[in-house]
């Protein structure tokens, strides 16, 4: 059996600013809006990051809504629950990335990005 080499001396430390980057990329990615929208902040949860969005989401014309019923269910739910849904999985792809333990996701919703055929305007 061969013996694992002891970790190097010294301290490895990720930025705010680099941190930050991680979150809105990650966040334009679950909700499908440029990073360049998302407004991301932190603070000490007892000893963890809780990571705070401001972000605009995109949503489905009311004209296209009222012709096809099945779209918001179909774009993922209603605003609330692609919201709440994207808590998790936004907190999950952070941690891996960083290697940050984050305790929790919080997001607002700033405003709306109409979606017609598929892009959002």
């Amino acid at each position: 059996m061969s013996a694992v080499p002891p970790a190097p001396a010294g301290h490895n430390r990720i930025s705010t600013q680099a941190l930050t980057s991680t979150a809105r990329a990650v966040a334009a990615d679950v909700f499908g809006i440029p990073a360049q929208q998302i407004r991301a902040s932190w603070s000490d949860d007892q000893g963890l990051l809780a990571l705070r969005l401001a972000l605009p989401i995109g949503v489905p014309s009311l004209t296209r809504t009222v012709r096809d019923p099945t779209l918001v269910s179909r774009a993922g739910g209603s605003i609330w629950d692609r919201t709440h849904a994207s808590k998790a999985l936004i907190l999950q792809r952070v941690s891996q990335l960083s290697g940050s333990r984050l305790s929790r996701v919080d997001i607002r919703i700033t405003g709306i990005r109409i979606i017609e055929g598929g892009r959002a305007k």
